[in-house]
């Protein structure tokens, strides 16, 4: 059986058209290409970023600042001592770029100016951690990248 060109040009348009589609619902259906927003409440969050700068600016003014140190049973937050910890109020982020399932979100709680967050709860990779406090009646935040390893 002899194809003309003119088929042969309809059976390349409909090979190709198929493996565009083919293409198109492997990406969108692929766990691996889920691409969310970084946070649920984003446009929210932009609303209030004036804060997020200002309290950041505290913090970097701070002359003692958070010590986030990977430990083997996990990770410390280490406060420094001459702060007043009794009265020191906020919470922890921990973020995780490559999982949104595995963020989470904790109060600080401190036991002689340390918070210890298990390894249990960090999987292995990147985590990005966002410390926020109020003391004294000034917010502030701080921001740090770590590479957590068991």
């Amino acid at each position: 059986m002899k194809i003309s060109w003119g088929t042969g040009i309809v059976i390349a348009f409909v090979a190709f058209i198929g493996f565009i589609l083919y293409f198109v619902v492997i990406a969108s259906t692929d766990e691996r290409a889920n691409h969310d927003l970084v946070t649920d409440y984003y446009y929210e969050r932009e609303l209030g970023y004036q804060d997020e700068i200002d309290a950041e600016r505290n913090a970097s003014l701070l002359k003692d600042k958070v010590r986030v140190k990977p430990t083997e049973a996990g990770l410390s937050l280490e406060f420094p001592e001459r702060w007043d910890l009794a009265s020191l109020q906020g919470n922890v982020s921990l973020y995780r770029p490559s999982n949104k399932k595995l963020d989470f979100e904790l109060p600080i709680a401190l036991e002689g100016g340390e918070m210890r967050i298990p390894a249990r709860r960090l999987p292995e990779g990147r985590w990005d951690i966002t410390i926020r406090w109020v003391a004294g009646g000034k917010a502030y935040l701080q921001k740090e990248r770590i590479s957590f390893v068991h």
